[in-house]
């Protein structure tokens, strides 16, 4: 089964910010009726990859690792996520990315953060060795 998505409003790929979203399905909870947290790790992940691949197109990159998994807030099933990922560093070998999870649905009031990690991705070669990412032009 084939997505589309439809941008309604131009987007600058290159820029310092990219959101996505989710909503919760019944397949993502644990048996308490929560989000489980294995699912909301890798969509974090699967959001910094497409990020690093459309910063930087033509190199390859793998996760090295998150700083820090905390889950402050429970996650129930039809809230909408919206996760926001922002450039904080590029280094010789590696980029990292600051991604916060926010709940768009269910709110009392604001916008409350219910998960954020910085994620390091480093360049990899095609044997897996890692590699300079070498010159990059970013915003």
């Amino acid at each position: 089964m084939a997505i589309w998505v439809l941008l309604l409003y131009p987007y600058d790929w290159s820029g310092s910010l990219m959101e996505h979203y989710k909503i919760v399905l019944p397949e993502h909870l644990n048996d308490y009726g929560f989000l489980f947290g294995g699912n909301l790790l890798k969509w974090v992940d699967e959001i910094a990859y497409i990020r690093v691949s459309l910063d930087m197109p033509g190199r390859k990159f793998v996760t090295v690792g998150l700083d820090e998994v905390e889950f402050r807030h429970q996650i129930i099933k039809g809230q909408i996520l919206c996760f926001q990922c922002n450039r904080i560093r590029v280094g010789r070998t590696s980029v990292t990315y600051h991604v916060e999870v926010f709940g768009e649905r269910y709110r009392a009031e604001g916008r409350p953060v219910l998960f954020d990690t910085r994620i390091t991705l480093v360049c990899v070669d095609d044997s897996g060795t890692k590699t300079p990412i070498g010159d990059i032009d970013l915003v």
